[in-house]
C-alpha cells in the first residue's frame, strides 16, 4: 500500500492545493525526484507550506508510527524531511533533535481504492480485462509501441551483456544467442548450458565434419552414454568421437536430465535441434555478418536459418527411434519465432552498440514485417478486442502480460495509469468495474 502512496505523490493525483492536518494551507509545488536507494522516499520536492517556500525531502507512510517503527526519529538522515505524507495519522512524528515534522493525511476518492482493488486482486490472466474497453485506442496503440521497443531493448541487452562477457567476441555470442533460441522457451537454459560447455573456437576446429560436430554437441549435451544400452551403430560411432575428442579437449558432459520432452512433438526433440545446431557450425560459423547483410530484410533473413539436416536425422527422432518423413528443416512457424527472438535483436543490438541506428530500428522493422505469434497469450489478449496484425505487436503484448500483469506492476504501466487517473471521471465507468 505505501508503493501506491508514493505512486499517487509523484504523479500528483493527491491535488495540489491541500491542508495539513494542523489546518495549514499546504501547495505542492513539485512532488521531487523518487528516491530507490536508502533515505527519504522523495528528494528536491519543492513545497509552500502557509506563505514560505521549502525545498527538501519527503516521506511517505501508510501509519504515521511506522516513522517510529523504521527508526527515522533517530536517524540523521530523515532530518532534512520536511513533510510527512502518509494514509493514517495515528501519532505525530519529530526528528532526531525533537522538531516535529509538518504531516499531511492523504485522502482520495472510494472509487480510486475500486479501480486499484480490481487490478490488483486480478491475478489470473490480465489484470485490466474489466476496463480495458474503456481505455482510448491511441492510448494503447502508444503504450504498445513503447512495449515494443523495451521488450526489443530487454533482448539486446542480454546479447550485449553476453558480448561484454566473452570480450566482444561477436562469434561467441551469436553461438550462444543461437544455441538459447532453438530451444524454443522449454529448452532455452539446456542450450545455452552446451553452448557455454565448450569454447566455440574448439568446435570450430572440426567445422568442416558434421559427425564429430554432432560428436561434440551431442556428447556435451550428456546424450552419449556407452552404459545405456544403445546398440544403434551411428549411435557407436558418435560415442567413438565423442570419447576421444573429450579426452583431447578435456571436455565433461552435461546432465542428460536437463532436457525436457513433455508436450514435445518427435519431430522438435531436443536430439533433432542439436543436429540443426551442428549444420549451423558445419563450413564455419558467421552469423553476426549473414545477419548484417540481411539488414532486416524478410526473405534474405528467412534463408540465414535454412538449416537442412542430412542423413541419420531425417527419419529419427532420437537414437534408436525411427521418424518416418520428419521435416529436413525448421517449419515455417519456428523459423518466424527465430527471426522474432534471434535474428531481429542480433541486427538491433549490433546497431546500438556500432552507433549505426539505421540497423537498429531495420530490426524493429523486421519484427513488422513478422506475423504474430501464436500462443495463448494472443489469443487472451485478442478475446478482450486488442488486435494483433504483426510480431511488433505481439512482442509488446507479450511484454505487457510478462513484465507487468503476471507480476503485478500496474502502477508502472501505462494502461494501469491511464485507469488510476481517469477513475473519478466516468460514474458508468465505476459502475461497470464492480
Amino acid at each position: 500500500m505505501e508503493k501506491l502512496y508514493q505512486y499517487l505523490w509523484r504523479h500528483r493525483m493527491l491535488g495540489r492545493k491541500l491542508k495539513l492536518d494542523n489546518g495549514t494551507a499546504v501547495e505542492i509545488i513539485s512532488p521531487g525526484l523518487m528516491n530507490r536507494d536508502a533515505g527519504p522516499d522523495f528528494s528536491n520536492a519543492r513545497i509552500r507550506i502557509g506563505d514560505t517556500e521549502w525545498a527538501g525531502n519527503v516521506e511517505i507512510h501508510v501509519h504515521a508510527s511506522d516513522w517510529y517503527r523504521h527508526g527515522h526519529d533517530t536517524n540523521p538522515v530523515y532530518d532534512s524531511v520536511l513533510l510527512h505524507v502518509v494514509a493514517i495519522n495515528d501519532r505525530r512524528v519529530t526528528r532526531s533533535d525533537g522538531s516535529e515534522i509538518p504531516q499531511l493525511t492523504a485522502t482520495f476518492p472510494e472509487s480510486f481504492f475500486r479501480m486499484y482493488s480490481t487490478l490488483c486482486d486480478n491475478i489470473e490472466g490480465i489484470r485490466c480485462n474489466k476496463c480495458i474497453s474503456f481505455i482510448p485506442p491511441l492510448t494503447i496503440t502508444d503504450c504498445l509501441e513503447s512495449l515494443a521497443i523495451e521488450r526489443m531493448q530487454t533482448k539486446a541487452s542480454r546479447i550485449i551483456n553476453e558480448l561484454n562477457n566473452s570480450g566482444g567476441d561477436w562469434e561467441r555470442t551469436c553461438f550462444i544467442t543461437l544455441a538459447r533460441a532453438l530451444g524454443f522457451g522449454l529448452n532455452s537454459e539446456p542450450f545455452e548450458i552446451l553452448a557455454r560447455s565448450i569454447p566455440l573456437g574448439y568446435i570450430l576446429r572440426h567445422a568442416d565434419n558434421l559427425q564429430q560436430l554432432e560428436a561434440i554437441l551431442f556428447g556435451q549435451a550428456g546424450m552419449l552414454d556407452t552404459s545405456i544400452h544403445i546398440f544403434d551403430e551411428y549411435y557407436q560411432l558418435l560415442c567413438r568421437e565423442y570419447y576421444f575428442l573429450a579426452r583431447k579437449y578435456n571436455l565433461r558432459p552435461m546432465k542428460r536430465e536437463l532436457w525436457k520432452y513433455a508436450r514435445t512433438r518427435p519431430q522438435n526433440f531436443p536430439h533433432r535441434r542439436i543436429a540443426i545446431l551442428a549444420k549451423a557450425l558445419h563450413g564455419g560459423f558467421s552469423l553476426m555478418s549473414r545477419v548484417i547483410a540481411a539488414n532486416g530484410k524478410t526473405e534474405e533473413s528467412r534463408a540465414i536459418l535454412q538449416w537442412e539436416l542430412e542423413g541419420y536425422w531425417l527419419d529419427h527422432s532420437d537414437f534408436d527411434i525411427t521418424q518416418p518423413q520428419s521435416p529436413s528443416a525448421l517449419g515455417h512457424a519456428s523459423t518466424d519465432l527465430l527471426l522474432i527472438n534471434l535474428i531481429a535483436p542480433l541486427l538491433y543490438a549490433y546497431g546500438a552498440t556500432h552507433g549505426e541506428p539505421e540497423l537498429a530500428e531495420n530490426g524493429l522493422e523486421l519484427w513488422r514485417k513478422l506475423p504474430p505469434e501464436k500462443n495463448m497469450f494472443i489469443r487472451q489478449w485478442r478475446q478482450e478486442g486488442i488486435g494483433c496484425e504483426d510480431a511488433m505487436r505481439s512482442q509488446a503484448l507479450l511484454q505487457l502480460r510478462k513484465e507487468y500483469c503476471d507480476a503485478g506492476r500496474c502502477l508502472d504501466c501505462r494502461i494501469g495509469h491511464w485507469l488510476l487517473r481517469h477513475n473519478a471521471r466516468d460514474i458508468q465507468f465505476h459502475e461497470n468495474i464492480r
